[in-house]
Order: structure tokens, then sequence, then C-alpha cells
């Protein structure tokens, strides 16, 4: 079971990855998302149709960990794409009320799922069987998060998939919040984000995106579980600039006749000027 899954998700992965480079608009991209997650979900569930789990150990690996994977991005990409469906126009005061509201939302949610929730983020596992087994449906569990097809579906898998994705929205809207008059977060999330003075990015837009899409790519971000739109908003806000027009950036990179990879191949001789100075004595001779 573990290599279809994984072999369903890469596919999923490749083909959002697919997506940021196809220069439509944010709203468009996350439409074309919410399909190919759809188509994704589509797959897996047929598979496990007629898969039969060794286990219990294996069915709750299922619920708890597979599932939620596929349907937290998928519920993920929703909420992003209605966000920016329904964004209002107009000022810094209606654009930080608009996501306000939102968050506010968000901490209801939290607040009415407090104990799933400190269950999950504490790593607990004593009641996952319950959790995240079929038929143990109780009629008293609360019935807002449990799908109709019970030979798919837990108490708690949906559940635990909103959870996952609301999280992320919620990172999602603080960056956004953010980025309107670079305000301090502290308030919001109990903790400064930013302890000093935001760094500034002298090389150019092109080359921010050239090392982007190469974080991204390279899976060294949340191994690759990252939008390269979210890569892009978290680098804006720290160096408190704007990338514009990601894609064609890196379009422009494609489109360099005599070295596609500049920025990437700066960094490297950069490196190893500086480790040849630092630590000449240490290397080899013929490296020297």
């Amino acid at each position: 079971m573990k290599t279809i899954t994984e072999r369903f998700y890469s596919a999923m992965e490749n083909q959002l990855a697919e997506i940021t480079l196809s220069g439509e608009s944010l709203t468009e991209q996350y439409k074309a998302s919410i399909k190919i997650c759809k188509k994704a979900m589509s797959k897996l569930k047929n598979y496990i149709s007629s898969y039969a789990f060794e286990n219990k150990t294996e069915e709750v690996h299922f619920f708890k960990e597979i599932k939620p994977k596929f349907y937290s991005k998928y519920i993920y990409f929703i909420n992003i794409h209605n966000f920016l469906l329904q964004k209002p126009t107009g000022g810094e005061r209606i654009q930080r009320d608009y996501i306000e509201m939102h968050l506010a939302e968000l901490k209801t949610f939290f607040d009415h799922n407090r104990a799933f929730y400190s269950y999950y983020r504490s790593g607990m596992t004593q009641m996952d069987e319950s959790y995240y087994t079929r038929g143990s449906f109780d009629v008293h569990a609360e019935l807002e998060d449990f799908e109709e097809d019970e030979q798919y579906s837990t108490t708690h898998d949906y559940k635990l998939a909103k959870i996952i994705a609301n999280e992320k929205f919620q990172d999602y809207l603080k960056l956004e919040l953010a980025k309107i008059g670079n305000e301090d977060l502290a308030t919001l999330i109990g903790q400064k984000v930013f302890p000093f003075n935001h760094p500034q990015w002298t090389a150019s837009q092109t080359d921010a995106a050239e090392l982007l899409y190469s974080l991204k790519t390279s899976c060294a971000v949340n191994n690759g579980n990252i939008d390269i739109n979210e890569l892009v908003a978290i680098w804006e806000f720290v160096f408190q600039m704007e990338i514009n027009e990601p894609y064609h950036k890196l379009l422009d990179v494609v489109k360099r006749q005599r070295e596609m990879f500049v920025f990437l191949n700066r960094l490297k001789n950069s490196l190893w000027n500086f480790i040849k100075e630092k630590f000449k004595k240490g290397l080899p001779p013929d490296m020297q």
C-alpha cells in the first residue's frame, strides 16, 4: 500500500508544481489545484476500496497519515481560492478587516475542536484505534466532520485533515496580514515574528526567483510540501520586497543564452572561494 499511495501523492505534487508555471492568475492556479487534488483523492479512494488492510496498525496509519495528506491539501486550496475570490477591494482597513474575519473564524474552529486539537498537537496515540479505524463510529460523537461513506471514513480522519488545512490557511492569512502596513504580528501569534530589522535583498528579483524555485523543486523546504506562492509570500515578508510575477522571472532564467543558472553558480563559486580562503590548510593539495 505504501508504495502505491506514495506514487499517487508524488504524482499529485508534480502536477501541482506544474500549475505554478502556467502563468495563470493565482485564482485560476488554485482552481486548477483543487481539480488535481480531487482527482488524486478519487484515485486513492478507488484503490482503497479493493484493498484489505493487513491489520489495525496499517488501517490507523492510512486514516491518520495518508488520507489526511491528500484531503488537507484539497481543503487548503479551497480555502485560498475562496479567500481570493471574495477578497474585497479597498484600502488597508478593509483588507485587514477581511483577513481578521477569517482568522476569527479559524479561532472559533480550533476552540470548538479544542480536545481533539490538543490530542493531535501533543502527539498522543492512545485513542488512535478509536479515531482512525472504521466501525468505531459513535452516535454520540459530533457529526459535522463525519463523511457518509463509512467504508472510507473514520470518526476523525476528515476532522484531522481540516485541522491540518486550517493551520496552513492560518499561516497564510498571517503572512497576508503582515504585508499590510508591515505591522508587528506579536499580538496575533503570541511571539515576535521577526526579532530584528528586516534584511535587504540586494540581488535581483530574477535571482530571488531562481533561488526560490530551486528550494521548491529540491524539496529543501517542508520536504517540498509547500506551494511556490507560499514560499514567495514568506520571502516577500522577510525581505519586505515584492517579486513581481515570479513565473515570468523564471522564464527570464530559462531564456538566458550563454548560462542559465547565473545566480546558483554565483552562490557555488562564492562559497567555494570562501572555503578555499578559510580552510586552505585543511584542503587536499589539488584543491588548494
